[in-house]
């Protein structure tokens, strides 16, 4: 457990020195119009740099170690790996909102137990709130599929 927790520490803490480099490249102070392109990517990184430094503290004083997963462990591990991971591979070929929708109803039914009339409400509520929040609100263009081309989007 010791070995995994510095691992990652150290991959965020890299991850985060990535962005603060970054953040300053892009200016991290306050312009004439508000702050500049890199002030909250700064801060941001900071504070998970920080977080990462304690991870480190606390796993340096706390003694012994065990597994990091135990075998008891990787099923429910992998119980949401799965639908995850399916997800992602659905969200190239479905686009992000059809994906989300199948993957929140399996998810519902399976590790929830709901029913289906919750399921499908909850699921393709949530697509659609999620479609037009990104599409026609923010305007930011998500991955489509052959349902959207469908509907003209």
């Amino acid at each position: 457990m010791r070995a995994a927790n510095v691992v990652v520490a150290l991959g965020l803490i890299a991850v985060g020195a990535l962005v603060l480099w970054d953040a300053l490249r892009l200016g991290i102070g306050w312009g004439t119009d508000g702050p500049k392109s890199g002030f909250f990517p700064f801060w941001l990184a900071t504070s998970m740099i920080a977080a990462c430094l304690g991870v480190l503290l606390q796993t340096g004083l706390r003694a012994g170690g065990g597994p990091f997963l135990r075998r008891e462990a990787l099923r429910p591990v992998l119980t949401v790996l799965g639908p995850a991971a399916a997800f992602v591979v659905l969200t190239q070929f479905l686009g992000l909102y059809v994906a989300a929708a199948v993957y929140m109803a399996v998810y519902m039914r399976w590790i929830g137990r709901h029913s289906w009339g919750a399921v499908g409400l909850v699921s393709v509520a949530f697509s659609v709130i999620a479609f037009f929040t990104f599409e026609t609100w923010f305007l930011v263009p998500m991955p489509k599929g052959p349902v959207e081309s469908w509907l003209g989007y």
